[in-house]
């Protein structure tokens, strides 16, 4: 019998990667998405890929009773992916309130309803930003967790907590904390990609709309850091590698692999790559010169940041396949293929 999981932000950018993973092992999967930043045609990009259209429940997780219906209506789920969040750094330095509810709430009702329903295994969508801007670099699991520089990073702290005490308080609950890096790219095949609603917050998008003409020029926030080049510095990861660590952190857990009743991993490639180094990845795989210009620092932003993913790579055997370049080039493929560019 398949195992039954269920993908919460399942049409969001990581979301929709995973789940076309998920399908490919085999596995039966359940959305749940409010569509507040993603579209509901990303279904119709999995099934091209897999064949298979997961089932979808559009739903906001902060609705107790909707969710706790979805869960008597959809009996035998064994495992839940928990991807739904606010995500925008700079958004939750304006809008505190609004991150800290939507955030942590919605993990709340998802603990609550794996009580109830007895599900044993979650793997979290956590962040690098736990870590703050760290003393010390690569940044491994043992790097002490910082105060975070935004509310969005300090969401991703308190759901660790929410979690790690939870599954402490109750034996037959397990889970795996996932920090990333950077997630960029986009799935070979062009179908699904990074498809943020309005203007983009994050680097990559926003390179390759400036490079299609939806946008004007690029920000690049700071040229004056304490970095080769001047610019904020990140660990790009692609976005299919990543899925991926999901699909083999979830087996861990449901094979009864997991060492301990909460664990915690840290994704990336383990290089420090920085916006002007990206900017030159995009340029070279596209043959074209893009327009920007450097601005003010952005507040939130850490100067850099980038993993020590060794225990990943021990404990789960998962590592990096794909490099700058294939994550540039999947970008401009699907934005290409998006806006319908010859």
């Amino acid at each position: 019998m398949k195992k039954k999981v269920l993908v919460t932000g399942g049409t969001g950018y990581i979301g929709s990667h995973t789940v076309v993973e998920l399908q490919n092992e085999g596995f039966e999967v359940f959305i749940i998405d409010n569509l507040a930043n993603s579209d509901i045609k990303v279904l119709e990009g999995i099934k091209k890929i897999t064949g298979k259209k997961p089932v979808f429940e559009e739903l906001d997780l902060c609705d107790y009773d909707r969710l706790h219906a979805f869960f008597t209506l959809n009996p035998g789920i064994d495992s839940i992916i928990h991807f739904a969040a606010y995500k925008a750094v700079g958004e939750s330095v304006e809008k505190p309130v609004l991150y800290y509810y939507n955030n942590t709430v919605s993990l709340l009702n998802l603990m609550k309803c794996m009580q109830e329903f007895r599900i044993p295994s979650m793997v979290f969508s956590s962040s690098c930003t736990v870590y703050g801007q760290p003393d010390e670099l690569p940044v491994s699991e043992d790097s002490p967790v910082q105060e975070a520089v935004s509310p969005y990073g300090n969401t991703k702290q308190i759901g660790e907590e929410i979690i790690r005490d939870t599954v402490h308080a109750y034996n037959d609950l397990k889970a795996i904390s996932l920090r990333y890096f950077n997630p960029i790219g986009a799935h070979p095949s062009a179908e699904i990609g990074e498809l943020p609603i309005g203007e983009p917050e994050n680097l990559v998008p926003y390179i390759t709309q400036t490079a299609a003409g939806i946008r004007d020029e690029l920000r690049v926030f700071g040229d004056d850091y304490d970095t080769p080049d001047g610019s904020c510095i990140r660990d790009y990861l692609h976005v299919v590698d990543l899925a991926q660590a999901h699909v083999v952190a979830l087996k861990r857990l449901l094979e009864g692999q997991n060492k301990d009743n909460y664990e915690v991993f840290n994704l990336g490639t383990g290089k420090g790559v920085s916006v002007f180094e990206v900017i030159d990845s995009f340029e070279r795989v596209s043959g074209k010169k893009l327009k920007y210009r450097v601005v003010d620092r952005r507040a939130g932003d850490i100067e850099k940041i980038w993993a020590d993913p060794s225990l990943a790579n021990k404990e789960m055997s998962w590592a990096t396949r794909y490099t700058l370049d294939d994550a540039m080039k999947s970008a401009w493929d699907w934005e290409l293929n998006y806006r319908n560019i010859v």
